[in-house]
């Protein structure tokens, strides 16, 4: 009998002391899990904290499908944050709705082709119709019946887009650029001269070196052209040169070497107004072609796009000045002056951060030439690359280039012929 009952109460007390210890450990288990837990995050917000950040427009995406770590562990997955934040320089800028009104369309579609104002005239310049077509005329748009009136056959060994075009009121000076479709290398140094009286091409001095899309203007009564790119397509040049020219001719026997320009690259504005001459976006590399390839067909590379504002004056000297309220390229041709503003229509900007995909503008925007800072006084009615900008009358008008593939897709799709206008009040 004392057997038995001290036997139940060795077993009795056992039984407690082992709930006693199963409950310690567990006790203690979640006490290091909490800390555990609360460390990890604590570590977490002082990252994210400092993670740094746009000033400008911020947007918040899903993390991609296929954006993953192969050494992702458990707790990894577990902490995992499904967002991340993506700077929005590519992202649509809050801007005033236009009135568009549609005119008749350009005679063809055209992509990287060029165009002067002289008067109540647009001349627009060759350009891709398709990666495969180049077109080697010019097309020209009467405002004052608002017509496409004529047409200019151009010379057989003048490049079909990349062109720097300039005006000085009746001649036109067409530099160096492209020859053929796709990604065509090299590039020409020629160079030749419209006289829009008596519509005749004449042989201009060729550039000291070959060049795509490089920043032309007439200032001062010089022909200068810089930047661009260079004979692998790709590679930004930052030479500067110019040359004395009057009625049409080449008046010194070489081009003389002017001050650099701060930033090479292809595809920017070029805009002589007084003693200041303003170089405007841009970017650094381009599309070159396929090693190999018989076709020169177009192989995608790494490009930067740009903002900058560079000012030459008339010390021959550069200022860098507020740039561009993003960054912008593909509008060497976009723009105008008025009312003592530069204004400038479309391009390009950042590359989308998750897909790498080419991202258009369809802001217009203002540079006000006394204050030097920038608005944004419009939108297009589209996204529109490369497009070919002209004011007269009151009108804002643009024709041609690469437009969107719609309302909410900011990529590049149709080449388009057509002409908008919209008046312009400010």
């Amino acid at each position: 009998m004392l057997r038995s009952t001290g036997k139940h109460s060795f077993t009795k007390s056992t039984v407690i002391f082992s709930l006693v210890c199963l409950l310690g450990i567990a006790l203690t288990v979640d006490v290091f899990w909490a800390t555990r837990s609360s460390s990890s995050s604590s570590v977490y917000s002082s990252i994210a904290s400092n993670w740094p950040r746009e000033e400008s427009h911020v947007v918040v995406l899903p993390k991609a499908a296929n954006d993953t770590d192969s050494e992702e562990t458990v707790d990894d997955k577990a902490n995992r944050v499904p967002q991340r934040l993506l700077s929005a320089t590519f992202a649509d800028i809050p801007a005033p709705e236009l009135e568009w009104e549609q005119m008749p369309s350009a005679p063809v579609p055209r992509l990287d082709g060029s165009a002067v104002q002289i008067k109540d005239l647009l001349y627009v310049f060759s350009g891709y119709g398709t990666l495969d077509y180049v077109h080697s005329h010019v097309d020209i748009y009467n405002f004052t019946d608002n017509t496409w009136s004529g047409r200019l056959e151009a010379p057989k060994d003048m490049a079909n887009s990349h062109l720097g075009v300039a005006t000085d009121g009746r001649y036109v000076y067409v530099v160096a650029g492209q020859s053929g479709p796709q990604c065509r290398t090299p590039p020409t140094s020629n160079t030749f001269v419209l006289d829009t009286e008596t519509e005749k091409w004449e042989r201009f001095a060729p550039l000291p070196a070959p060049r795509y899309a490089p920043a032309t203007q007439i200032w001062k009564g010089r022909l200068h052209v810089m930047g661009g790119s260079k004979e692998n397509r790709h590679t930004p040049g930052t030479d500067h040169w110019s040359i004395a020219v009057k009625d049409g001719k080449a008046i010194e026997k070489e081009w003389r070497n002017e001050t650099p320009v701060p930033r090479g690259g292809p595809h920017r504005a070029c805009v002589a107004v007084g003693d200041e001459l303003y170089v405007i976006g841009g970017q650094e590399g381009d599309f070159m072609p396929k090693p190999g390839s018989p076709n020169y067909k177009c192989s995608r590379r790494n490009e930067v796009v740009y903002g900058d504002v560079y000012m030459l004056d008339s010390e021959m000297k550069w200022t860098v000045l507020a740039p561009m309220p993003k960054p912008n390229s593909h509008i060497e041709c976009s723009w105008f002056l008025w009312n003592n503003s530069i204004i400038i229509m479309g391009g390009t900007t950042e590359k989308h951060p998750v897909n790498k995909r080419m991202i258009l503008v369809g802001e217009v925007f203002r540079f006000q030439l006394d204050t030097k800072q920038w608005s944004v006084i419009g939108r297009l009615p589209y996204r529109v690359k490369t497009t070919l900008a002209a004011f007269w009358d009151g009108w804002m008008y643009f024709t041609s280039g690469q437009r969107d593939r719609g309302p909410d897709n900011p990529q590049p799709k149709k080449v388009v012929r057509e002409m908008w206008r919209t008046k312009l009040k400010l």
